[in-house]
Protein backbone atom coordinates (compact mmCIF):
# COMPACT_ATOMS: atom_id res chain seq x y z
CA UNK A 1 0.00 0.00 0.00
CA UNK A 2 2.60 2.20 0.71
CA UNK A 3 4.69 1.58 -2.31
CA UNK A 4 1.42 2.47 -4.28
CA UNK A 5 1.46 5.78 -2.75
CA UNK A 6 4.93 6.16 -3.50
CA UNK A 7 4.54 5.48 -6.85
CA UNK A 8 1.28 8.25 -7.43
CA UNK A 9 3.07 10.73 -6.01
CA UNK A 10 5.96 10.21 -8.14
CA UNK A 11 3.48 10.28 -11.43
CA UNK A 12 1.74 13.15 -9.48
CA UNK A 13 5.19 15.07 -9.53
CA UNK A 14 6.42 14.48 -12.75
CA UNK A 15 3.07 15.84 -14.25
CA UNK A 16 3.31 18.77 -12.56
CA UNK A 17 6.57 19.10 -13.76
CA UNK A 18 6.21 18.79 -17.30
CA UNK A 19 3.20 21.38 -16.93
CA UNK A 20 5.26 23.86 -14.86
CA UNK A 21 8.31 23.27 -17.32
CA UNK A 22 6.06 23.61 -20.47
CA UNK A 23 4.56 27.06 -19.13
CA UNK A 24 8.21 28.15 -18.49
CA UNK A 25 9.91 26.79 -21.93
CA UNK A 26 8.34 28.36 -25.06
CA UNK A 27 9.53 25.59 -27.20
CA UNK A 28 7.97 23.09 -25.28
CA UNK A 29 4.70 25.18 -25.41
CA UNK A 30 5.31 25.22 -29.22
CA UNK A 31 5.71 21.08 -28.94
CA UNK A 32 2.70 20.65 -27.11
CA UNK A 33 0.33 22.85 -29.15
CA UNK A 34 1.35 22.14 -32.83
CA UNK A 35 2.46 18.10 -31.93
CA UNK A 36 1.14 16.72 -29.05
CA UNK A 37 -2.19 18.49 -28.42
CA UNK A 38 -3.97 16.99 -31.79
CA UNK A 39 -3.28 13.74 -30.60
CA UNK A 40 -4.77 14.16 -27.22
CA UNK A 41 -7.58 15.92 -28.55
CA UNK A 42 -8.83 13.23 -31.14
CA UNK A 43 -8.22 10.98 -28.34
CA UNK A 44 -10.53 12.44 -25.73
CA UNK A 45 -12.63 13.80 -28.20
CA UNK A 46 -13.33 10.30 -30.10
CA UNK A 47 -14.07 9.20 -26.27
CA UNK A 48 -16.31 11.78 -25.43
CA UNK A 49 -18.39 11.93 -28.57
CA UNK A 50 -19.41 8.62 -27.47
CA UNK A 51 -21.72 10.17 -25.10
CA UNK A 52 -24.93 11.53 -25.13
CA UNK A 53 -24.59 13.97 -22.56
CA UNK A 54 -21.65 16.54 -21.61
CA UNK A 55 -19.81 14.25 -19.51
CA UNK A 56 -17.16 17.26 -18.64
CA UNK A 57 -19.92 19.21 -16.94
CA UNK A 58 -21.07 16.04 -14.83
CA UNK A 59 -17.69 15.50 -13.86
CA UNK A 60 -17.61 19.01 -12.52
CA UNK A 61 -20.42 19.06 -10.89
CA UNK A 62 -19.59 15.71 -8.81
CA UNK A 63 -15.91 17.02 -8.45
CA UNK A 64 -17.21 20.17 -6.79
CA UNK A 65 -19.85 18.05 -4.15
CA UNK A 66 -16.98 15.82 -3.74
CA UNK A 67 -14.50 18.25 -2.18
CA UNK A 68 -17.77 19.85 -0.26
CA UNK A 69 -19.16 16.65 1.21
CA UNK A 70 -15.98 14.19 1.68
CA UNK A 71 -14.71 16.17 4.52
CA UNK A 72 -17.44 15.17 6.15
CA UNK A 73 -18.17 11.89 5.20
CA UNK A 74 -14.56 11.11 6.06
CA UNK A 75 -14.58 13.13 9.70
CA UNK A 76 -18.11 12.76 11.26
CA UNK A 77 -19.53 9.45 9.61
CA UNK A 78 -16.85 7.46 9.09
CA UNK A 79 -14.97 8.89 11.80
CA UNK A 80 -11.22 7.69 10.62
CA UNK A 81 -9.15 10.73 9.32
CA UNK A 82 -8.11 13.74 11.02
CA UNK A 83 -8.59 17.02 9.30
CA UNK A 84 -4.52 17.31 8.29
CA UNK A 85 -5.22 14.01 6.10
CA UNK A 86 -8.55 15.18 4.95
CA UNK A 87 -7.17 18.21 3.48
CA UNK A 88 -3.91 16.99 2.54
CA UNK A 89 -6.09 14.63 0.56
CA UNK A 90 -8.37 17.24 -1.25
CA UNK A 91 -5.48 19.27 -1.93
CA UNK A 92 -3.95 16.52 -3.64
CA UNK A 93 -7.33 15.57 -5.88
CA UNK A 94 -6.73 19.45 -6.41
CA UNK A 95 -3.37 18.69 -7.87
CA UNK A 96 -4.60 16.06 -10.33
CA UNK A 97 -7.37 17.80 -11.73
CA UNK A 98 -5.01 20.78 -12.34
CA UNK A 99 -2.06 18.72 -13.91
CA UNK A 100 -5.57 16.66 -16.30
CA UNK A 101 -6.52 20.52 -17.11
CA UNK A 102 -3.43 21.42 -18.44
CA UNK A 103 -2.20 18.31 -19.73
CA UNK A 104 -5.25 17.70 -22.11
CA UNK A 105 -5.95 20.81 -22.98
CA UNK A 106 -4.91 23.86 -20.99
CA UNK A 107 -1.41 24.13 -22.21
CA UNK A 108 -2.66 25.70 -24.99
CA UNK A 109 -1.55 28.89 -23.34
CA UNK A 110 1.61 28.17 -23.71
CA UNK A 111 1.62 28.55 -27.21
CA UNK A 112 2.71 31.61 -30.06
CA UNK A 113 -0.41 34.44 -30.28
CA UNK A 114 -2.35 34.87 -33.78
CA UNK A 115 0.29 37.05 -34.93
CA UNK A 116 3.13 34.83 -33.97
CA UNK A 117 1.72 31.79 -35.65
CA UNK A 118 0.42 33.33 -39.01
CA UNK A 119 3.31 35.88 -39.19
CA UNK A 120 0.73 38.52 -39.66
CA UNK A 121 1.87 41.79 -38.58
CA UNK A 122 -0.35 43.50 -36.30
CA UNK A 123 -1.83 46.70 -37.44
CA UNK A 124 -1.97 49.91 -35.14
CA UNK A 125 -5.34 51.63 -34.77
CA UNK A 126 -5.78 55.18 -36.38
CA UNK A 127 -8.62 56.96 -37.33
CA UNK A 128 -8.52 55.92 -40.88
CA UNK A 129 -7.91 52.44 -40.64
CA UNK A 130 -10.70 51.89 -37.93
CA UNK A 131 -13.10 54.09 -40.18
CA UNK A 132 -11.97 51.95 -43.19
CA UNK A 133 -12.81 49.17 -41.41
CA UNK A 134 -16.27 49.81 -40.15
CA UNK A 135 -17.28 51.18 -43.09
CA UNK A 136 -16.61 47.95 -44.90
CA UNK A 137 -17.91 46.20 -41.94
CA UNK A 138 -21.46 47.59 -42.31
CA UNK A 139 -21.74 47.16 -45.90
CA UNK A 140 -20.99 43.44 -45.51
CA UNK A 141 -23.22 43.55 -42.35
CA UNK A 142 -26.28 44.87 -43.80
CA UNK A 143 -25.69 43.06 -47.18
CA UNK A 144 -25.73 39.70 -45.34
CA UNK A 145 -28.54 40.52 -43.52
CA UNK A 146 -31.61 37.62 -43.72
CA UNK A 147 -34.16 36.62 -41.40
CA UNK A 148 -33.09 33.27 -38.88
CA UNK A 149 -35.95 31.34 -37.36
CA UNK A 150 -34.34 27.84 -37.52
CA UNK A 151 -31.39 26.21 -37.06
CA UNK A 152 -30.05 23.36 -38.95
CA UNK A 153 -27.36 22.07 -36.68
CA UNK A 154 -26.20 19.17 -38.99
CA UNK A 155 -25.23 22.08 -41.38
CA UNK A 156 -23.71 24.06 -39.50
CA UNK A 157 -21.36 21.19 -38.45
CA UNK A 158 -20.40 20.35 -41.99
CA UNK A 159 -19.97 24.41 -42.67
CA UNK A 160 -17.82 24.68 -39.79
CA UNK A 161 -15.65 21.67 -40.35
CA UNK A 162 -15.44 22.89 -44.23
CA UNK A 163 -14.21 26.37 -42.64
CA UNK A 164 -11.46 25.25 -40.58
CA UNK A 165 -10.27 22.75 -43.64
CA UNK A 166 -10.47 25.60 -45.91
CA UNK A 167 -8.59 28.28 -43.27
CA UNK A 168 -5.93 25.69 -41.49
CA UNK A 169 -3.01 25.83 -43.52
CA UNK A 170 -3.01 30.00 -43.63
CA UNK A 171 -4.23 31.15 -40.41
CA UNK A 172 -2.70 29.04 -37.70
CA UNK A 173 -5.57 26.59 -36.41
CA UNK A 174 -5.73 22.75 -36.53
CA UNK A 175 -8.05 21.08 -39.29
CA UNK A 176 -11.00 19.63 -36.78
CA UNK A 177 -10.36 16.23 -35.40
CA UNK A 178 -13.76 14.62 -37.13
CA UNK A 179 -15.39 14.77 -39.55
CA UNK A 180 -18.63 15.54 -37.46
CA UNK A 181 -17.59 17.13 -34.09
CA UNK A 182 -20.49 16.22 -31.30
CA UNK A 183 -21.28 19.61 -29.60
CA UNK A 184 -23.19 18.65 -26.51
CA UNK A 185 -26.25 20.48 -24.84
CA UNK A 186 -24.99 22.19 -21.04
CA UNK A 187 -25.95 19.84 -18.67
CA UNK A 188 -27.15 23.24 -16.34
CA UNK A 189 -28.50 25.27 -19.11
CA UNK A 190 -31.08 27.13 -16.71
CA UNK A 191 -28.24 28.19 -14.44
CA UNK A 192 -25.77 29.21 -17.47
CA UNK A 193 -27.77 31.63 -18.98
CA UNK A 194 -28.09 33.34 -15.42
CA UNK A 195 -24.59 33.96 -15.68
CA UNK A 196 -24.52 34.68 -19.20
CA UNK A 197 -22.47 31.82 -20.92
CA UNK A 198 -23.54 30.67 -24.37
CA UNK A 199 -20.59 28.09 -24.96
CA UNK A 200 -17.87 26.46 -23.34
CA UNK A 201 -14.94 24.23 -23.98
CA UNK A 202 -14.61 21.17 -21.95
CA UNK A 203 -10.82 20.84 -21.33
CA UNK A 204 -11.05 17.34 -19.43
CA UNK A 205 -12.67 15.30 -22.47
CA UNK A 206 -11.88 17.48 -25.19
CA UNK A 207 -15.65 18.18 -25.88
CA UNK A 208 -17.31 21.63 -26.41
CA UNK A 209 -20.68 22.36 -25.36
CA UNK A 210 -23.38 24.97 -26.45
CA UNK A 211 -26.47 26.72 -24.23
CA UNK A 212 -29.79 25.46 -24.77
CA UNK A 213 -30.89 28.41 -24.37
CA UNK A 214 -29.27 29.84 -27.77
CA UNK A 215 -31.21 31.58 -30.48
CA UNK A 216 -30.83 30.49 -34.15
CA UNK A 217 -29.35 34.00 -35.42
CA UNK A 218 -26.56 33.45 -32.62
CA UNK A 219 -25.99 29.48 -32.65
CA UNK A 220 -23.73 29.41 -36.10
CA UNK A 221 -21.34 31.66 -34.89
CA UNK A 222 -20.82 29.86 -31.28
CA UNK A 223 -20.87 26.77 -32.74
CA UNK A 224 -17.53 27.87 -34.64
CA UNK A 225 -15.72 29.71 -31.55
CA UNK A 226 -16.36 26.76 -29.19
CA UNK A 227 -14.99 24.20 -31.86
CA UNK A 228 -12.16 26.98 -32.07
CA UNK A 229 -11.71 26.39 -28.57
CA UNK A 230 -11.30 22.39 -29.05
CA UNK A 231 -9.18 22.96 -32.12
CA UNK A 232 -6.38 24.41 -29.82
CA UNK A 233 -7.67 28.08 -29.44
CA UNK A 234 -7.34 29.43 -25.63
CA UNK A 235 -7.78 33.55 -26.58
CA UNK A 236 -11.29 34.58 -27.05
CA UNK A 237 -10.61 36.86 -29.21
CA UNK A 238 -8.94 34.57 -31.21
CA UNK A 239 -11.84 32.36 -30.92
CA UNK A 240 -14.43 35.13 -31.99
CA UNK A 241 -12.26 35.74 -35.10
CA UNK A 242 -11.93 32.07 -36.41
CA UNK A 243 -15.75 31.43 -35.55
CA UNK A 244 -16.30 35.38 -37.94
CA UNK A 245 -13.69 33.60 -40.74
CA UNK A 246 -15.66 30.29 -41.23
CA UNK A 247 -19.04 32.18 -40.92
CA UNK A 248 -18.61 34.83 -43.27
CA UNK A 249 -17.38 32.48 -45.61
CA UNK A 250 -20.16 29.94 -46.22
CA UNK A 251 -22.54 30.02 -48.78
CA UNK A 252 -24.91 29.38 -46.42
CA UNK A 253 -26.98 32.86 -46.03
CA UNK A 254 -28.36 32.33 -42.28
CA UNK A 255 -24.34 31.39 -41.45
CA UNK A 256 -22.54 33.92 -42.84
CA UNK A 257 -25.05 36.96 -41.30
CA UNK A 258 -24.68 35.02 -37.94
CA UNK A 259 -20.57 35.57 -37.95
CA UNK A 260 -21.33 39.44 -39.10
CA UNK A 261 -23.72 39.64 -36.59
CA UNK A 262 -21.37 37.94 -33.75
CA UNK A 263 -18.97 41.18 -33.71
CA UNK A 264 -21.69 43.99 -33.83
CA UNK A 265 -21.32 44.39 -30.37
CA UNK A 266 -17.71 44.71 -30.47
CA UNK A 267 -17.13 46.77 -33.62
CA UNK A 268 -19.71 49.49 -31.55
CA UNK A 269 -17.79 49.18 -28.50
CA UNK A 270 -14.36 50.32 -30.68
CA UNK A 271 -16.52 52.77 -32.07
CA UNK A 272 -17.81 54.24 -28.93
CA UNK A 273 -14.52 54.67 -27.82
CA UNK A 274 -12.11 55.67 -31.07
CA UNK A 275 -14.97 58.23 -32.46
CA UNK A 276 -16.51 61.40 -31.64
CA UNK A 277 -20.51 61.12 -30.75
CA UNK A 278 -21.57 62.72 -34.03
CA UNK A 279 -19.44 60.13 -35.83
CA UNK A 280 -20.56 57.42 -33.61
CA UNK A 281 -24.28 58.68 -34.26
CA UNK A 282 -23.77 58.47 -38.19
CA UNK A 283 -22.24 55.02 -37.94
CA UNK A 284 -25.35 53.60 -36.03
CA UNK A 285 -27.97 55.17 -38.19
CA UNK A 286 -26.09 53.21 -41.61
CA UNK A 287 -27.17 50.16 -39.78
CA UNK A 288 -30.12 48.44 -41.03
CA UNK A 289 -33.15 48.82 -38.52
CA UNK A 290 -34.18 45.06 -38.90
CA UNK A 291 -30.46 44.39 -37.77
CA UNK A 292 -30.68 46.68 -34.56
CA UNK A 293 -33.86 45.45 -34.08
CA UNK A 294 -32.95 41.72 -33.28
CA UNK A 295 -29.58 42.84 -31.81
CA UNK A 296 -31.66 44.80 -28.92
CA UNK A 297 -34.51 41.44 -28.69
CA UNK A 298 -31.47 39.04 -28.37
CA UNK A 299 -29.86 41.51 -25.47
CA UNK A 300 -33.25 41.44 -23.96
CA UNK A 301 -34.04 38.03 -24.49
CA UNK A 302 -30.63 37.30 -22.51
CA UNK A 303 -31.12 39.61 -20.18
CA UNK A 304 -34.12 38.65 -18.40
CA UNK A 305 -32.42 35.06 -17.90
CA UNK A 306 -29.59 36.97 -16.54
CA UNK A 307 -28.81 36.84 -12.81
CA UNK A 308 -26.84 40.38 -11.52
CA UNK A 309 -25.10 39.14 -8.50
CA UNK A 310 -24.27 35.28 -9.84
CA UNK A 311 -23.28 36.77 -13.11
CA UNK A 312 -20.94 39.23 -11.65
CA UNK A 313 -19.36 36.51 -9.62
CA UNK A 314 -18.98 34.05 -12.80
CA UNK A 315 -17.36 37.02 -14.27
CA UNK A 316 -15.33 37.92 -11.66
CA UNK A 317 -13.86 34.33 -11.14
CA UNK A 318 -13.41 33.93 -15.20
CA UNK A 319 -11.49 36.96 -15.28
CA UNK A 320 -8.78 35.87 -12.70
CA UNK A 321 -8.91 33.00 -14.15
CA UNK A 322 -7.71 34.65 -17.83
CA UNK A 323 -5.34 36.93 -16.39
CA UNK A 324 -3.83 33.84 -14.87
CA UNK A 325 -3.29 32.18 -18.02
CA UNK A 326 -1.19 34.51 -19.69
CA UNK A 327 -4.26 36.80 -21.13
CA UNK A 328 -3.55 39.95 -19.63
CA UNK A 329 -7.10 41.72 -20.67
CA UNK A 330 -8.78 39.77 -19.15
CA UNK A 331 -12.55 39.33 -20.49
CA UNK A 332 -11.72 42.92 -21.91
CA UNK A 333 -9.92 40.38 -24.30
CA UNK A 334 -13.40 39.03 -26.29
CA UNK A 335 -13.37 42.84 -27.99
CA UNK A 336 -9.47 41.99 -29.20
CA UNK A 337 -11.25 40.77 -31.85
CA UNK A 338 -11.78 43.92 -34.05
CA UNK A 339 -7.68 44.17 -33.78
CA UNK A 340 -7.28 40.66 -35.33
CA UNK A 341 -9.67 41.74 -37.98
CA UNK A 342 -8.28 44.65 -38.56
CA UNK A 343 -4.70 43.38 -38.34
CA UNK A 344 -5.86 40.22 -40.88
CA UNK A 345 -7.80 43.14 -43.30
CA UNK A 346 -4.91 45.23 -43.55
CA UNK A 347 -2.93 42.33 -44.76
CA UNK A 348 -4.87 41.15 -46.86
CA UNK A 349 -5.04 44.39 -48.90
CA UNK A 350 -1.63 44.90 -49.07
CA UNK A 351 -1.36 41.76 -51.53
CA UNK A 352 -1.13 38.91 -49.02
CA UNK A 353 -4.52 37.13 -50.62
CA UNK A 354 -5.48 34.35 -48.50
CA UNK A 355 -5.94 31.28 -51.07
CA UNK A 356 -9.53 29.72 -51.42
CA UNK A 357 -10.03 26.40 -51.56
Amino acid sequence: MRDKLKIRYVVLIVLLSVVWATQLIPILGEVYAQSVYPVISHFLSSFSKLMPFAIGDLFIFLSVLGLLFNPIRARYIQKKKKWKQILLNEMEYLLWIYAWFYLAWGLNYSQKDFYGRTNIPYTAYTPEIFQSFVDNYIDKLNASYTDVTSIDEPLVCRESVHGYNQISDTLGIHRPPHSSPRVKTMLFTPFISMVGVTGSMGPFFCEFTLNGDLLPSQYPATYAHELAHLLGITSEAEANFYAYQVCTRSQVKEIRFSGYLSVLSHVLGNARRLMSEEEYTELFNRIRPEIMDLAQKNQQYWMEKYSPLIGDIQNFIYDLYLKGNKIQSGRKNYSEVIGLLISYEEWKNHGKVIPEE
